[in-house]
């Protein structure tokens, strides 16, 4: 089993995936994009073409030593329809009893399987691990008989198969893979309410070593490049857990993070969607009318968690959400105005300027400032290919090579400068330029068209 110490670090994250998409805002079962749930880490029965069945992942380890050790845990929800029944044994929609409404829903049960394996097995060939997550079927009784409260599940099975395969070269490095495959009977062209029953739905895994380290699948060091360009990764996307100074984590998610992923701390509610901004989800919230909250609460109870915490969230914590600053520029000479008199000399700080007000600062322009890319000064209506470095969000990726306009270049408030620029031929470009959505990217990320 993987200890707490081993994964408390990233099981928040995590969670957030297991969670992600589960249930949006406005958080009803009426809601049209409540309608179509589940779209995340969805491993389907073998019979089922619509969606993969199984997913892959693929890293590097360097072992420290030879009772090195990994630690794999699988996270998946299995789903759960929940479904009322009169006193005659009707399946309905909606049930009220004694001023409480019970909807039909489906829920998602949290499941894990662990394995520990020993690193010198894997090199002898590959272990399979049998996953098998019961069905059944439980009864709620309603007050003064009024009916049922049913809830269901289908035996759900597959196998989690890893193997490690030793690297050639002077470096003590191996492969690992991690195969995730659901091997439920289904039917073929099955009605997806149907193939989610015996599915592995938000399926990741949480992979540690013991000891050993992982280099990291997005940024590594430049003498394992070609070796992680090999690795094969299949509806998942592995990096680096933990804390900064952690190694031996790895999160292997199907949902693109970068290394490191971490929690913001002002956030103190899981709102089901971490795309989003948790302030104005929260506002929104706070706006539903009691019918409407009323509904949340009866569609899920984490539905109704978000409700609780967010009508008992204090005006302090409300306050965190607005942002937070998480670096301030270092004060220097050019910042400092000596002040003279009284018993000793002082330092009075400049008048502060708002940032940013172009009537008053004018030692910075976005349409007229320019930046050197390789020696040649960029500006507004340059134009330039784009070239994002390796650590940066894995969607700029797909830009690499694509040529675009410069729209600006603009400063900011820890000094850094940034390019704004426009895609050459995107269809949506004329209305994104409309609205002043621009791409961003460093000015080492540009190759200057000549």
């Amino acid at each position: 089993m993987i200890t707490d110490p081993d994964v408390a670090d990233v099981e928040a994250v995590a969670d957030a995936v297991l969670f992600e998409g589960y249930l949006l805002y406005p958080y009803r079962a009426s809601a049209q994009k409540n309608r179509v749930r589940w779209q995340f880490g969805v491993l389907t029965p073998a019979a089922d073409e619509s969606e993969p069945t199984r997913n892959r992942t693929e890293c590097l380890l360097e072992p420290g030593g030879g009772n090195a050790r990994l630690f794999v845990r699988l996270r998946c929800l299995q789903l759960q329809t929940r479904s009322p029944r009169t006193a005659a044994g009707h399946a309905v929609d909606a049930l009220i009893v004694d001023g409480t409404r019970h909807l039909r829903f489906e829920e998602g049960l949290p499941r894990e399987i662990d394995t520990e394996l020993a690193v010198a097995d894997l090199l002898t060939g590959r272990v399979t691990v049998p996953i098998s997550l019961p069905g059944g079927t439980k009864t709620e009784l309603l007050p003064d008989g009024a009916g049922v409260i049913v809830r269901e599940t289908w035996p759900v099975t597959g196998r989690i198969v890893v193997s490690c395969t030793d690297l050639p070269g002077p470096y003590l490095v191996h492969r690992l893979r991690v195969d995730v495959v659901n091997d439920s009977p289904g039917a073929a062209g099955a009605p997806r309410e149907e193939v989610l029953r015996r599915s592995l739905i938000a399926a990741h895994t949480i992979i540690a070593a013991r000891p050993g380290a992982f280099l990291s699948p997005t940024d590594p060091p430049e003498w394992a490049r070609p070796a992680v360009a090999e690795c094969v990764n299949e509806h998942t996307w592995p990096v680096l857990a933990g804390p900064e100074e952690r190694t031996d984590l790895v999160l292997s998610s199907p949902i693109i993070l970068a290394d490191h992923p971490q929690i913001a701390p002002e956030s103190p509610t899981n709102l089901f969607d971490g795309l989003e901004n948790d302030e104005i989800l929260t506002l929104r919230t706070m706006v539903l009318t009691d019918d409407e909250k009323a509904e949340a609460r009866a569609t899920d109870p984490r539905a109704a968690g978000i409700i609780d915490a967010i009508d008992a969230m204090p005006p302090e914590i409300l306050e965190r959400l607005h942002g937070a600053i998480r670096s301030l520029r270092p004060a220097g000479s050019s910042c400092e105005v000596p002040v003279f008199g009284g018993d000793a000399p002082g330092v009075r700080p400049p008048e502060q300027l708002p940032w940013w007000d172009p009537g008053q600062d004018a030692s910075v322009d976005p349409e007229t400032d320019s930046v050197l890319v390789d020696g040649v000064p960029v500006a507004k209506g340059s134009h330039v290919l784009l070239r994002p470095g390796r650590s940066v969000d894995a969607q700029d990726r797909f830009l690499d090579g694509m040529a675009a306009t410069v729209q600006a270049v603009v400063h900011d408030v820890d000094g850094g400068v940034h390019v704004a620029v426009s895609i050459d031929g995107d269809p949506a470009a004329e209305l994104q330029l409309a609205h002043g959505r621009f791409r961003y990217f460093r000015p080492d990320e540009l190759e200057v068209v000549q």
